[in-house]
């Protein structure tokens, strides 16, 4: 089966939006400043958003916090053409290893991550649909390392659960990642060298430790 370009479909809702019309409201879930770059400056031009920042996964607490801090240090520098709003979502990380209990030691990107993607997206559309906003959708995708074709699976799933439009994405495309690395560092983003969990945290910390070992043993 041939995948779907999400970028294509993007571009086509985009196309579509009248001009002079009132921008529509865009739900976006963001799961940093870095990822979140770009994609506010790109979406912020059509629509008028609100981010989201849910991200119960997130260990430790203090990086949660610091990462919060530099996402609305972002949205308050960021020149745009629509004003760009901030929600932050409950810190329950109980509920996040409760709900992953049993797959500690996933890969990143296997089991554990889907059900990560779907606990952060389910909220999004329900508030989404809570706040009445035109569509929803998440930054996750720019990352190379995160599957868009399914997050967009599970976002249209369950967008149409709660009734609420989602806008298809794929954020890396069109140089996007590239793009996020360069306003990073034009405003000096915190870049993590870790997803955000303490699983993907360990995992990074393990890859250190071996790239040490190679180069002691060089």
């Amino acid at each position: 089966m041939k995948q779907r370009n999400y970028q294509k479909e993007l571009d086509k809702i985009i196309l579509h939006l009248t001009e002079g019309e009132q921008p529509p409201t865009l739900l976006l879930h963001s799961c940093c400043a870095p990822c979140s770059s770009y994609v506010i400056e790109y979406l912020s031009q059509y629509f008028h958003i609100t981010v989201f920042y849910y991200n119960p996964n997130i260990a430790p607490e203090e990086e949660y916090h610091k990462r919060v801090r530099e996402q609305q240090r972002f949205i308050r520098e960021l020149p745009t053409r629509y004003p760009v709003e901030f929600i932050e979502g409950d810190f329950d990380a109980p509920m996040y290893y409760e709900k992953v209990r049993g797959l500690e030691r996933e890969p990143e990107g296997g089991a554990r991550c889907e059900i990560c993607f779907r606990m952060r997206l389910k909220r999004s559309a329900e508030l989404a649909k809570e706040l009445g906003m035109d569509y929803v959708t998440t930054t996750l995708t720019i990352s190379p390392l995160k599957n868009a074709q399914l997050l967009n699976q599970i976002g249209e799933e369950l967008a149409g659960e709660y009734q609420v439009r989602w806008l298809p994405s794929d954020f890396k495309k069109r140089n996007g990642y590239k793009r996020s690395t360069e306003l990073s560092r034009e405003y000096g983003l915190y870049r993590q060298n870790y997803c955000g969990c303490i699983f993907s945290r360990r995992e990074a910390e393990e890859r250190e430790d071996i790239n040490k070992e190679e180069k002691q043993a060089d």
